[in-house]
């Protein structure tokens, strides 16, 4: 071997290990806080270990979900209140999940940077926390990858995957037919798309991150991080209550694209546009950007995040039920005899 006072290190070519080795050690309280039945190992192995008969699962089917946050890492990074996107990044994948009638049971992160910022991936992922807990999910492990040269210093990407179980049989959707109800569920604001076309607005308008939001009492960074609501401990209730037949998740493609997604062939939804009124930041939106309604409903969730469609017999009591866990709710439509989405009303 050849010794050389010279040799490079990984620390010169820009991948830090030991602030690697720090951000886990950090971290490692955040997972522990997300604990539950079935969680066999924490942090620091080569795989995270999950025990589906110690979470009371007889014949379990697995389900799957993957996602991420979108451009409005842009903002977050931009602004430096990277802590919601944690948030975000979990309710992308288990709202996904609880669609199919699963509960979450665990969570992995990817995060890759140009430069490792402990302290600031630290606060991605306690969010990241922050949104196992409100689903009931463990975070039992990720990855972290420092990759000079790939993204620039300041920058960063997230991915998520959350793995939920249900008994055998018991999938969604099933049973939609002509007739059922949809109740709507507000979103918290835009959630995690559309934000390409929020920020081309923003630039368009003049204005800042640091400016005052038009329509909230903070600023226009602030306001437009507002974490994605997660839905999936009021939807699990509602479907062990019995009477719901599928949900569907308002993401890209807003109410256009999603409820389709939930129908048996033959089968659309009348959607009464009165129902609910439209948040102000798509107020603010729709006016700024010049938005045709069909654009605002294709490409937002308009204040809607989450649809049951029930049967109409159990629509009352889900409401009732969906409320007292803290949820407000809008009977926003039916189902029909056709295809696709219609409208009817006006978003006000």
């Amino acid at each position: 071997m050849t010794k050389s006072g010279n040799g490079l290190t990984y620390a010169q070519a820009g991948v830090d290990i030991d602030a690697g080795n720090a951000l886990v050690e950090r971290i490692k309280p955040a997972a522990k806080s997300t604990d539950r039945a079935g969680v066999m190992a924490g942090l620091g192995g080569f795989g995270g270990l999950f025990d589906l008969r110690a979470a009371g699962y007889r014949d379990p089917v697995l389900v799957a979900a993957t996602d991420g946050v979108g451009t409005k890492l842009r903002i977050a990074i931009d602004t430096g209140h990277v802590a919601g996107v944690g948030i975000d990044l979990v309710a992308m994948c288990v709202n996904d999940l609880v669609c199919q009638g699963a509960e979450p049971l665990f969570f992995l992160d990817y995060f890759a940077c140009g430069a490792l910022d402990v302290e600031r991936a630290a606060q991605v992922v306690e969010g990241i926390a922050e949104g196992c807990r409100q689903s009931g999910s463990a975070l039992i492990g990720g990855e972290t990858a420092e990759m000079p040269g790939m993204y620039e210093r300041e920058d960063f990407d997230l991915a998520g995957f959350s793995v939920g179980a249900m008994e055998r049989g018991a999938a969604l959707p099933a049973g939609v037919a002509e007739g059922d109800v949809l109740l709507g569920l507000a979103s918290s604001g835009v959630h995690s798309n559309g934000y390409s076309l929020v920020r081309r607005i923003v630039g368009l308008q003049g204005l800042s991150w640091d400016s005052p939001a038009p329509f909230a009492e903070m600023t226009l960074g602030e306001a437009l991080l507002a974490p994605t609501r997660i839905y999936v401990k009021p939807a699990l209730a509602a479907i062990g209550a019995g009477g719901v037949h599928g949900l569907a998740h308002i993401t890209g493609g807003g109410l256009t694209e999603n409820l389709p997604r939930v129908l048996p062939e033959g089968l659309g939804c009348a959607v009464d546009l009165s129902a609910w009124s439209l948040p102000p930041v798509f107020h603010w939106l729709r006016e700024a950007g010049g938005l045709e309604t069909g654009e605002l409903l294709k490409t937002f969730n308009a204040g809607i995040g989450m649809v049951l469609v029930v049967a109409p017999e159990r629509a009352d009591a889900i409401a009732t039920l969906l409320e007292k866990q803290g949820e407000a709710v809008f009977r926003i439509g039916e189902v029909v005899a056709g295809a696709g989405v219609s409208y009817r009303g006006e978003l006000a």
